[in-house]
């Protein structure tokens, strides 16, 4: 534990929702829900207009969407997202070598490394100067949590939630835990947290006054000792500057459970090609491939093959996940893909041959919980992918092969609400919603004020899709501008 509070925790407030309203500007101010929007989605983020309602995270889009019926249900930009999280860690780099990042909108910070905070004067200072930073560099808030110690720190930010800084005076700490509920401490979930209330300890102050040898006769030595050191405010963990990356994956939960064997293969073909474009994002290649089945009835298989060597080549992905797939039943259908690489290396073995010459696939079945992933979304236009899926008719059976001869005929566009588009007239704007074969568009960009709505036909050749305009500066003033 440190004698000052110069351990930072930033963290940025609704990330998701707060960057599409900041992109969106008929959205400031109003209920903002971004996730999954299929029948299966599930909320990633909700603005603090929509958490009024009740809506949080993980849970299921259907119950938000009774919750909040007039909110805006928006899929993810993760690629928007990407960029405005390595800006904001740029500015934390610049405060101090020792930046732990914890996920694109959440990190810890060891100002004394830094050389830029050696007390609780100064540790206010850069968490006030930090917030001013981001909010000129990208438009968006964070809070700031400062403590001699990362659990505290975390705690600290969460408390100053939304847009707030909050600074823990080493020496207080027991003070301030000991009237937050038991589920403030990390490791706390929901099963612990209804096990120690049966006990009557519902604070942390009854935590620490349970004692270390209740606790562990209760939970066992390590997670009683863990939680009675936490419950006195000691923690001593450092902040690590690197994580190494143990894997890298991507899946998608389907609207629709798929039966037909030729759709479940082509899609995992997709998820292969998906995974080695983040795969060589990342800088590197690996040398086990993961294939996930949900099926059905909840119960989730993977299959794993391990290869000579660690690549990136997406046609050794793809053989080697369609592979995997020969060994699954998908009789009664699938609800979730995945394709996912492991043990990452920093190069690419050469030796193409060498890789198809895999060990035997490893296998490990196991039952998961019902709910899906936050950020996994659906084939049906919930997820992060770019790349389209194969044609299917609604009930879910691939469409029939053009027969030779035919005319080829160009499959509808698909508009999923809150994606990024461009008119050849109207300039840049965003998807409201489409159907019946039109797509209702609002014509807006960042900076300016809420732009006007016009629908056109879903194959209008003067619309096409368009990456993300950044939040702040170099924007276009367009006609969207001027609407």
């Amino acid at each position: 534990m440190r004698a000052a509070p110069t351990i930072l925790h930033l963290d940025m407030d609704a990330f998701y929702a707060s960057v599409e309203q900041a992109s969106k500007p008929s959205l400031r101010g109003k209920a903002v829900i971004v996730g999954g929007l299929g029948p299966r989605g599930v909320v990633a983020t909700a603005s603090y207009e929509a958490r009024r309602f009740g809506v949080h995270s993980a849970m299921p889009t259907a119950q938000a969407r009774r919750l909040c019926p007039n909110g805006a249900y928006l899929i993810p930009r993760f690629s928007l997202y990407r960029q405005v999280s390595d800006i904001v860690m740029a500015l934390l780099r610049e405060l101090s070598p020792l930046v732990e990042p914890l996920s694109l909108d959440e990190a810890f910070v060891d100002l004394e490394a830094g050389g830029v905070a050696f007390d609780s004067r100064t540790a206010r200072a850069t968490g006030e100067r930090l917030r001013a930073d981001i909010r000129a560099a990208t438009g968006l808030s964070g809070s700031v949590g400062l403590a001699g110690s990362k659990m505290l720190a975390k705690v600290a930010s969460e408390e100053a939630k939304p847009a707030g800084l909050l600074l823990i005076e080493p020496g207080t700490e027991r003070e301030l835990l000991a009237p937050m509920s038991v589920r403030t401490l990390p490791g706390v979930g929901p099963a612990t947290g209804e096990h120690l209330r049966r006990a009557g300890i519902t604070t942390v102050g009854e935590l620490a006054e349970a004692g270390e040898d209740e606790l562990v006769r209760m939970l066992g030595r390590a997670h009683g000792v863990g939680l009675y050191r936490m419950a006195l405010g000691l923690d001593d963990r450092p902040v690590v500057a690197e994580r190494d990356a143990k894997s890298v994956s991507v899946e998608d939960t389907f609207d629709v459970d798929l039966h037909d064997r030729v759709r479940i293969r082509n899609e995992v073909q997709r998820l292969a090609d998906r995974c080695v474009q983040r795969l060589r994002g990342s800088g590197h290649s690996g040398r086990t491939i993961v294939l996930k089945v949900r099926r059905y009835d909840f119960s989730t298989l993977t299959r794993s093959e391990t290869l000579r060597g660690p690549t990136d080549d997406p046609a050794v992905v793809r053989e080697a996940a369609a592979r995997l797939l020969e060994g699954v039943d998908t009789t009664g259908g699938v609800r979730l893909l995945g394709v996912g690489v492991t043990g990452l290396a920093d190069y690419t073995q050469e030796d193409l041959f060498a890789q198809s010459l895999a060990a035997e696939p490893d296998v490990a079945d196991g039952a998961e919980g019902a709910g899906e992933a936050a950020g996994a979304a659906g084939a049906g236009g919930n997820g992060e992918s770019g790349a389209a899926a194969a044609p299917v008719e609604a009930s879910g059976a691939p469409v029939a092969a053009e027969q030779p001869g035919e005319p080829e005929q160009a499959p509808e566009r698909r508009w999923p609400a809150g994606s990024d588009v461009r008119h050849a007239v109207y300039g840049p704007g965003w998807v409201q919603g489409s159907g019946v074969g039109r797509v209702t568009v609002r014509f807006e960009q960042p900076g300016s004020g809420p732009g006007r709505v016009r629908t056109f036909r879903v194959d209008d050749p003067e619309l096409e899709p368009s990456d993300p305009l950044p939040l702040v500066g170099d924007g276009e003033q367009g006609p969207a501008g001027a609407a």
